[in-house]
């Protein structure tokens, strides 16, 4: 495969990514990866995934949102990062890749997306109808259901998110909406308006579900919470076919599982999208 290391225009920062190319056989279309929450076009699936998504013919773009890792800096000390990030900026990036991977004469690629990459795939797939095929790795569940369960994953402010959600919000009452606020867990920081953000905008992705009409494929690791990463309930809700495998001994990033969740890809690819 070749490797091209790309750049995407967005209307602030552009996004940088990398196309990866076949080589030695026909192209016979294009994959989008997008990377989970506070993750990178480098980790994770948008790194394990591009080889073998060449050799089977696929041109894949992997590449990161502005929300890309927590906090990061650019071509100037200006903050940039997931602790800004909003859920109409990811939406946003992916149409912003899509319309460049079409200039390059890509068009309806099929959709990857890892966690929030997930949930992100599947809000473009419903706006893109003719989306080839869906691959969810551990879509989270989008809504209000990160909230509801925050005090049992730990994640989003644990049991102190309601004290955070009141906080945040007095903050952007009083113009300091951009200004940071310790989480007593993983992302570990977030501006107040990003904070309030993922609590109140971002859609339900099982009630997205019947939007979706391209065959999907919902994989989870059996370690994960299914409340949290709705596989079957995605499924059932569908308008298309929807298969899913749960992975035995996995967790949320697939470690030491990463040629598992290859195969699986490889092999649902491989039956319902080229035969």
């Amino acid at each position: 495969m070749k490797l091209e290391l790309v750049e995407i225009e967005t209307d602030t920062h552009p996004l940088d990514g990398l196309l990866y190319h076949p080589e030695g056989r026909p192209t016979r279309g294009a994959v989008m990866i997008f990377h989970g929450n506070t993750m990178n076009f480098y980790t994770g699936a948008p790194r394990f995934l591009p080889p073998m998504l060449c050799e089977l013919g696929y041109a894949c773009l992997s590449f990161n949102r502005r929300g890309h890792d927590i906090l990061s800096i650019r071509d100037s000390r200006l903050a940039v990062g997931a602790a800004l990030q909003t859920t109409a900026e990811g939406i946003a990036d992916n149409q912003y890749a899509a319309r460049w991977m079409s200039n390059k004469g890509f068009n309806n690629p099929i959709l990857i997306g890892h966690s929030n990459g997930g949930f992100l795939a599947v809000q473009h797939a419903a706006a893109n109808p003719d989306t080839a095929a869906l691959i969810l790795l551990s879509a989270h569940g989008g809504g209000t259901v990160a909230e509801k369960l925050a005090a049992r994953t730990g994640l989003l402010g644990a049991s102190k998110t309601d004290e955070l959600r009141e906080r945040a919000t007095q903050m952007i009452a009083e113009g300091k909406g951009d200004e940071l606020i310790i989480l007593p867990g993983w992302w570990y920081v977030a501006t107040a308006n990003s904070y309030i953000d993922r609590l109140t905008t971002m859609p339900d992705t099982v009630e997205t579900a019947p939007k979706i009409s391209c065959p999907s494929l919902f994989i989870r690791g059996d370690m994960e919470i299914p409340e949290a990463y709705p596989a079957e309930d995605f499924a059932a809700a569908t308008s298309g076919i929807c298969d899913v495998e749960i992975i035995d001994d996995c967790d949320h990033f697939y470690r030491n599982k990463e040629d598992v969740v290859t195969r699986i890809v490889k092999s649902w690819i491989t039956k319902t999208i080229m035969v």
